[in-house]
């Protein structure tokens, strides 16, 4: 199964999820406690190369300051976790495109189906204040509904130990997103846990 570590904001924590079997890494473009400059980003990906995907979070970022980081950094794909509507996905002209959506209820549901030209959807709950990020899970019955729209569905949204297990007998996703419930803090991650978890979801598969 897909795993990817997201709001890495140094080497040592990507180099670490690597070794533990991630096989993709999020870097952070948004305002968010895990936020990364584009230089920063691509000491990382200059580091650690082709082991694992490199993928980029934006949110409502105009287009061109998009690609003009993807391409600076060398970015494998992008994650947009804002309003970006579908004739913005396809102007970016990038072949992995993630859209993230925050689940609220049953009518979350209803403007993913105008995005079948991106490559996967990534899901994560729903907060009147936040993007992304909150650490909370959301009701997975709406993950399960999701997949009926023939896009890899990524969980996201509150995954730990605690209830991995759970979340992917009721979803069987294509991947697993993970973030805060491997930090020590925001933006510094404990490897322990990363490789408790990431071994959690490979046994499963």
């Amino acid at each position: 199964m897909f795993v990817k570590i997201c709001g890495i904001t140094n080497l040592e924590d990507a180099e670490n999820a690597v070794e533990a079997g991630a096989d993709a890494i999020g870097l952070v473009f948004a305002d968010s406690p895990r936020k990364i400059t584009p230089s920063k980003a691509k000491e990382i990906i200059d580091q650690i190369g082709k082991s694992a995907i490199k993928v980029g979070v934006f949110v409502n970022e105009p287009i061109d300051n998009v690609k003009e980081t993807v391409k600076f950094c060398g970015l494998d794909a992008v994650q947009l976790h804002g309003d970006e509507s579908p004739d913005y996905c396809a102007k970016l002209k990038i072949s992995k495109v993630i859209k993230a959506f925050r689940m609220k209820d049953e009518t979350s549901l209803l403007s993913m189906k105008d995005y079948n030209g991106v490559f996967a959807y990534l899901l994560d709950s729903f907060s009147k204040d936040r993007y992304g990020g909150t650490g909370k899970a959301f009701d997975w019955s709406l993950a399960v509904k999701a997949k009926v729209l023939g896009k890899p569905i990524i969980l996201s949204g509150g995954i730990g130990l605690d209830n991995i297990q759970d979340a992917i007998k009721a979803v069987r996703p294509y991947g697993i997103d993970i973030s805060s419930s491997v930090e020590r803090e925001p933006g510094k991650k404990d490897t322990f846990l990363m490789k408790r978890l990431i071994y959690a979801i490979k046994a499963l598969d």
